[in-house]
């Protein structure tokens, strides 16, 4: 298992890592992700420190250890467990990296844990995949993945579009291995990371084969190109002023494949788009990446839980019945999300040697944290008022000693000093009300899909059976004819 300084360097590779107009030479140092790539690095070394061995790694078949983010549980203990360390690694960050390397190493995980389907369907790919899984996991890798394709003309094919090659696909194949040519998004957390996984999770259609592939390569990989969005970290000048954007902005970006070229050892699925499907949706690769998405979640709303609770302090109102009532609703929905997570173990089931959890439970909870979250960020603006925007400029007001009293005078709080209320109502700005919060919100909303999507997989997971036979249980309990017979008997 890597530190953080090892994991660190390893950044500074030969990746083609563009923003603002310029190539970057060295992420690590530039001002739009160094503090974020720093955050990263803490994560890895509190999960390399001894002292955290039980609860951040496992005991690997050769007799190793790996992080525990790469384990295939076998028992609903096993799933607790991995579960609670990555609860304790979230917290590190609040749950604001949403593509930690926890979530697509759980992906990964998910599909070693199907490998039988990817056996099915191609013995050397499923190789591959297994493979893959292992040296991702002795080296502690850091994997994003990107399975969307661009948005362009959403009434088309990606063989229909325009630019054939809009999409990134297959141009061309030989002994040893594939080229590919196109874009594709969104990869979220990739200038931190080690390796892309490349699939679609989208469904396509007959003529689609050439985009229906799988693969990870090194995002220093020659042809490939990282496009930055903008960055909020190079916005956020001192960590006071935003806590949240300045160390935890894990950026995303559009990934530009320029006839890139991938060895067969790397390649799980080769143009076939019914495997494209399967790899998330047959084995247990949606389910596991998705509960971690929820565990992340559930830290993520505790979190936003207690400044909840902070701002009530802070205003003097906790002892109004109407903040506690608001508070109390608050509790109970993140209650409901922890209670969902635990349901998830609960109900898990066996697939082979392995513990699963329960499908239709996960997608329960996206589909109503979907819905929440804003609910949630609304609830925080309206506990906070005008406590929110009425702040100092900048860190940099409380150096001039003549601006510095008037803030003693102006940011009172009966439960903080001003120094005190106002790093605490910078941080809750910078989680509910910056730009920074308006992309989580964004994020937490499509992250799993449209509305449509978590809806649709709640519908085909249901026990419509169960369901219809409580139904079918009651309207068979009476009949007319029993009925008429009873009222004339009466």
């Amino acid at each position: 298992m890597k530190t953080g300084s090892q994991h660190i360097a390893s950044l500074k590779d030969r990746r083609a890592l563009y923003i603002d107009g310029q190539r970057v030479e060295d992420a690590t140092r530039h001002p739009a992700f160094a503090r974020t790539i720093a955050s990263v690095g803490r994560l890895f070394d509190f999960a390399s420190d001894p002292a955290q061995a039980d609860l951040m790694s496992f005991v690997t078949p050769e007799g190793g250890r790996a992080n525990r983010i790469w384990q295939l549980p076998e028992t609903y203990g096993d799933l607790v467990t991995r579960r609670q360390g990555l609860e304790a690694w979230t917290g590190l960050h609040a749950g604001f990296l949403g593509r930690a390397p926890d979530h697509v190493a759980s992906c990964i995980a998910g599909m070693v844990m199907g490998l039988d389907v990817f056996e099915g369907y191609d013995r050397d790919r499923a190789r591959a995949l297994a493979d893959y899984y292992t040296y991702a996991r002795d080296n502690d890798l850091y994997l994003t993945y990107v399975i969307i394709n661009p948005q362009a003309d959403r009434s088309k094919s990606a063989a229909q579009q325009k630019d054939a090659f809009l999409t990134a696909g297959v141009v061309d194949e030989d002994a040893a291995g594939i080229t590919v040519r196109g874009a594709k998004m969104l990869a979220t957390g990739g200038i931190m990371a080690n390796e892309v996984l490349v699939t679609c999770i989208q469904p396509l259609q007959p003529g689609d084969e050439p985009y229906a592939v799988s693969f990870a390569i090194p995002m220093d990989t020659a042809g490939l190109k990282i496009l930055s969005r903008k960055s909020y970290e190079a916005a956020a000048a001192h960590v006071f002023d935003n806590p949240l954007s300045s160390r935890f902005d894990e950026n995303d970006a559009v990934l530009y494949f320029d006839d890139v070229k991938v060895p067969w050892d790397r390649v799980f699925v080769f143009k076939n788009i019914a495997m494209c499907q399967k790899q998330f949706h047959a084995t247990p690769a949606h389910v596991y990446q998705n509960y971690q998405a929820m565990i992340r979640l559930s830290v993520k709303v505790r979190f936003l839980i207690g400044l909840a609770h902070r701002t009530a302090e802070m205003n003097g109102i906790l002892a109004f019945p109407q903040v506690r009532e608001t508070l109390g609703q608050l509790a109970a929905e993140g209650g409901m999300i922890d209670a969902l997570v635990a349901a998830m173990e609960a109900k898990g089931t066996q697939r082979g040697r392995y513990f699963v959890p329960d499908r239709h439970t996960l997608y329960a909870a996206q589909t109503l944290t979907q819905q929440l979250y804003p609910k949630i960020l609304n609830t925080l603006r309206e506990l906070a008022g005008g406590g929110l925007i009425m702040l100092p400029s900048s860190v940099e007001d409380f150096a001039n000693p003549d601006i510095a009293a008037l803030i003693e005078k102006t940011q009172q709080s009966p439960a903080a000093n001003a120094e005190d209320r106002v790093k605490f109502y910078k941080l809750a700005w910078d989680a509910v009300g910056s730009e920074f919060a308006s992309r989580h919100q964004q994020y937490e909303m499509f992250y799993a899909g449209a509305t449509f999507v978590t809806k649709g997989h709640s519908f085909r997971t249901y026990d419509w059976a169960a369901a219809g036979a409580l139904v079918s249980g009651m309207l068979g309990s009476y009949d007319l004819d029993r009925e008429r017979q009873a009222a004339r008997a009466a």
